[in-house]
């Protein structure tokens, strides 16, 4: 993190009104109007009600779990779900399942809220007498141009936002004070609608109103991108968003009332359908209309700049924890912590797309939205309760009121959204596509983890010198790297010493081992270094943050330059004829690749995710990109897998004549 945005600061503000308040903060293009379209009936009751409702979903949930609870869970700086995982995950095996199915969701969230804010922003220029007839919701004309918005969205994400990234705050700074002041000249003339802030009109209409489950439904639109505040911490800091959100969440409140205020004033028995309170409320729509339309969509799609980013941030981070198969990751720019991930950015731009053209219209796609979401934060609940109970220590009566507070709400708003589940079947399949995903791949890896057997590194210390001395043998390089999953500096892996010794030895003047060790904190990048035999067999220790990548002939490299200069290494080649010409040594990594071996009898569970591990693996990069290797450098070999062989096989010689 920046150190200006660990203090409170204007600048520290205005970066979190571009990066952290974009999606929440243009909810009131939607809610409302989805409100009274749910509602059917316009009166009164339901306009206090919902308003009701609306606030004080905004503070329970948004302000109370997320800007004052979810904060502190601060992993070094950052936040979001994995790294609540990372920060939790000692105290219970089975909380990577939590983890997963809200990091599944949350992706899938990701291809849905930038149509549903960038069409009802784009649908507002149907409100422009002059451009009403071409600009009819659900046109080809609207559809059109949502869709041009993504693909260049999406195509410039490869470059990075550096270069208008620094506008984001300035345009989202103009949105709020923008609904703020549209809201306000409603409320002036209706002051009346702040007994909307009574929490008894929300609990009457949900107790009395025949439609209350799709309201609630609907209801929960106000809080979508609350999930995005704990995600994007480490970009701003902690207090920036509390104290930000002050700000933010005046100005939806005030909006929220004026649309309110604004649809108590018109005429008994008005239709309202196809009605947005949202752009009524915009005072001389032939002057100004078209200049809110164009600030609620520079809005909108920021927020979606903010959603794809954290959607990247989101894989990385599987990446490093072994949830998600190693995929080709790019750094635009030289912005810590922005990345571009090819695949998610162009599975995304298609789910985007997709998205558009089946629904058609913000109102559609609202009354499709909300479930994916509702279960993120139940599973972010689950994961809190263990960060507030052994990682705080809370006193356990403080963590169950609070828990039975928030499950409470959730579920509530799972039940009223689970009724959009036939509109949404193109999203579940997305989800579950992700989740499991997530899942066999980290399930298999554990299966594959059971059968690694490691052997005392000291034990081959003997034969790694003769083989190494042996000049019988045909020297194979002069620098042999391997890289180890041993924890334990003392071991190393049988299989290791296998591919060293059998078929064709591989024999070297020098043998380094490297380990990779992926820690809790986000930003770490430390080494160290055991002579085990000097000068003979090096080990190599890496920690290495969840968020950086394992990118290692860079890193090995910059340690070979360290060594030299301390003189702990000589990197010269052992080749006569070169050494006269002060010629570097040869190095060479292997990277051993398992494959499912034939020789396996294992049960319908262990074959069923192996196979598909080994399936999706196909999918992904090869060891040795995966972990940034030069191909000249690098020898693949390849090693069955074997979990369970093939036992007790009856097979009869026959003599012959």
């Amino acid at each position: 993190m920046n150190p200006h945005l660990k203090k409170v600061s204007v600048a520290g503000a205005l970066i979190t009104l571009g990066i952290i308040f974009g999606d929440i903060g243009t909810s009131p293009l939607y809610v409302f109007q989805t409100l009274l379209v749910e509602g059917r009936v316009v009166n009164e009751a339901l306009v206090l009600g919902s308003i009701s409702c609306i606030f004080w979903t905004l503070t329970l949930q948004t302000t109370f779990k997320y800007i004052v609870i979810t904060l502190q869970a601060d992993n070094h700086g950052e936040g979001g779900i994995f790294s609540l995982y990372a920060l939790v995950r000692r105290y219970g095996k089975w909380l990577a399942i939590p983890a997963i199915i809200g990091a599944g969701t949350l992706l899938a969230d990701g291809i849905i809220t930038p149509p549903i804010s960038v069409t009802s922003a784009i649908e507002g220029l149907s409100n422009v007498p002059a451009l009403a007839d071409s600009f009819v919701p659900g046109s080809r004309l609207i559809l059109g141009i949502v869709i041009g918005i993504m693909v260049l969205l999406f195509f410039f994400q490869q470059f990075g936002t550096k270069v208008v990234g620094s506008a984001f705050g300035p345009v989202m700074l103009l949105w709020f004070l923008m609904i703020g002041i549209l809201g306000t000249l409603q409320v002036v003339h209706h002051p009346s609608i702040f007994k909307a802030l009574n929490p008894y009109y929300g609990m009457h209409l949900l107790a009395n109103h025949p439609r209350a489950i799709y309201l609630l439904g609907a209801v929960f639109l106000c809080t979508t991108g609350a999930e995005a505040l704990y995600s994007d911490l480490g970009h701003c800091g902690r207090k920036n968003i509390q104290y930000s959100w002050i700000f933010v969440k005046i100005t939806l409140v005030l909006c929220y009332l004026g649309q309110g205020a604004w649809v108590l004033a018109q005429p008994a028995g008005k239709n309202f359908d196809g009605v947005n309170p949202f752009y009524q409320i915009v005072p001389m729509p032939h002057l100004l209309m078209i200049p809110a339309v164009a600030l609620a969509t520079l809005a909108t799609i920021i927020a979606s700049q903010a959603l794809i980013s954290g959607s990247f941030t989101l894989i990385s981070e599987a990446v490093s924890m072994n949830f998600w198969p190693r995929i080709t990751i790019k750094y635009p720019s030289n912005i810590r912590g922005q990345i571009y991930i090819p695949s998610i950015n162009w599975i995304l731009c298609i789910g985007c797309i997709l998205v558009s053209l089946y629904f058609q219209t913000s109102e559609a796609m609202t009354a499709a939205y909300g479930f994916s979401i509702t279960i993120a934060m139940l599973m972010t609940t689950i994961l809190m309760s263990y960060f507030m109970r052994y990682v705080k220590h809370w006193p356990l009566w403080i963590v169950v009121v609070i828990l039975c507070i928030f499950l409470t709400v959730e579920f509530s708003f799972f039940f009223a959204n689970a009724i959009k589940l036939l509109k949404r079947l193109f999203f579940v399949v997305f989800e579950i596509g992700l989740i499991f995903t997530m899942y066999i791949w980290f399930k298999a890896r554990k299966i594959n983890n059971r059968f690694l057997h490691f052997i005392d590194l000291k034990d081959q210390i003997p034969l790694l010198n003769a083989l190494s001395a042996d000049q019988s043998v045909s020297k194979y390089c002069t620098h042999l790297i391997y890289l180890t999953k041993a924890n334990n500096a003392k071991q190393i892996e049988e299989k290791i010493m296998y591919s060293i010794m059998s078929r064709k030895p591989k024999r070297a003047d020098t043998y380094w081992f490297i380990h990779i060790e992926t820690t809790n904190e986000p930003y770490t990048m430390e080494y160290s270094v055991d002579q085990v035999e000097p000068g003979k067999i090096i080990r190599v220790e890496f920690r290495l943050g969840f968020r950086i990548q394992p990118r290692v002939n860079v890193l090995y490299r910059k340690v070979i330059e360290d060594m030299v200069a301390r003189n702990e290494v000589d990197i010269s080649s052992n080749y006569e004829s070169l050494r006269r010409f002060n010629k570097t040594a040869d190095f060479r990594f292997v990277i051993m690749e398992k494959f499912l071996s034939y020789n396996n009898h294992f049960s319908v569970r262990e074959g069923f995710i192996l196979n598909s591990y080994f399936a999706i693996k196909k999918l992904g990069l090869s060891e040795a990109k995966a972990f940034g290797l030069d191909t000249s450098e690098t020898h693949i070999e390849k090693i069955p897998l074997v979990v369970k062989p093939v036992g007790n096989i009856v097979l009869k010689r026959v003599e012959m004549a």
